[in-house]
């Protein structure tokens, strides 16, 4: 069996940590290439996490540093709930990797176009660097296998009642993306907020004993803990890495096919996914929206991810 070629497109952020654990080594997943955008922290502090992560967990992983800031709209972050570096929590030790020369857009292009295989991108944080890809080089379109971001709702927001964050922090590139004719999965709030990283979670990864666990454990007494003071619950929702969970078993996630627009022209619902759930636009689908997640699946596919560091 080939394995799925993914380069994965992220702003590390805690939950993006975890995509990264689970994709770097499973067997079924040939991670390429990390790259970075700025998000849930700004470029400086997410593209040092990545280095971080990789260097923490001895990965051979290039890191490419991409977009600071979004194709039109104003800079936003999210740093109250990753904190001041975007992965508090981990103590880290110095840092020795560094980020690769190329632009992360220039190294998409380059990768998508040199390669005789179709490639999956996932995003996981603003999609910037992927839209300013598809604006640069429209030829890569030929070339990717699937987008599948984690990214808005079709419910209700995270930031304000309309707009889940990575939508609104660029909602013009997710547009681009969205719009693109690629086949594209959205893991929305609607199914990452069903998987809150309760106590016994993190106790269970725990207990796994590797380094991997340790990390997880460190990200989530952090992560649990502003999900809390923000949101009132008692385990943070692990929103990135279901796209990763979706990539190596697909029956973990409940899919609707939906028409699918972003607004970026509103006041109130900037950043807003429009899904059309009922078919009442009469508009072809143009994405496979997640509805439900099989959560003791997903469990499973996260502490069998843990022990492949063993």
């Amino acid at each position: 069996m080939n394995k799925r070629k993914i380069i994965l497109d992220c702003d590390p952020g805690h939950d993006d940590a975890v995509a990264i654990i689970l994709a770097a080594k499973n067997p079924n997943l040939e991670l390429l290439g990390i790259t970075v955008v700025a998000g849930n922290q700004t470029l400086e502090n997410t593209q040092r996490n990545a280095l971080h992560l990789v260097q923490h967990l001895d990965l051979n992983l290039p890191v490419y540093a991409g977009c600071g800031q979004p194709m039109v709209r104003d800079k936003v972050i999210a740093g109250d709930i990753h904190g001041e570096t975007g992965l508090d929590g981990p103590v880290f030790e110095k840092l020795n990797r560094e980020i690769e020369a190329d632009h992360a857009v220039n190294y998409i292009i380059k990768t998508l176009m040199n390669s005789p295989e179709k490639i999956t991108v996932v995003t996981t944080g603003p999609m910037t660097n992927l839209g300013m890809a598809l604006r640069m080089e429209p030829k890569i379109v030929n070339k990717i296998q699937e987008i599948v971001f984690m990214g808005g709702s079709y419910a209700n927001g995270n930031v304000t009642p309309a707009a889940e964050f990575n939508i609104l922090a660029d909602a013009e590139a997710a547009h681009v993306c969205i719009s693109s004719g690629l086949p594209i999965t959205m893991v929305g709030l609607d199914v990452t907020r069903k998987a809150l990283c309760y106590p016994e979670i993190v106790e269970r990864m725990r207990k796994v004993g590797n380094k991997a666990s340790d990390l997880f454990t460190d990200l989530m007494a952090f992560f649990c803990k502003t999900q809390k003071e923000v949101y009132g619950w008692e385990g943070g929702p692990l929103h990135d890495p279901i796209t990763i969970a979706y990539l190596i078993d697909s029956t973990v996630l409940i899919t609707k096919p939906m028409n699918v627009t972003v607004d970026t022209s509103s006041s109130q619902s900037y950043g807003r996914t429009n899904c059309d759930f009922f078919g009442y636009m009469k508009k072809e689908p143009n994405v496979n929206v997640g509805i439900d997640i099989d959560v003791e699946k997903f469990w499973d596919i996260v502490e069998d991810g843990l022990k492949l560091y063993d």
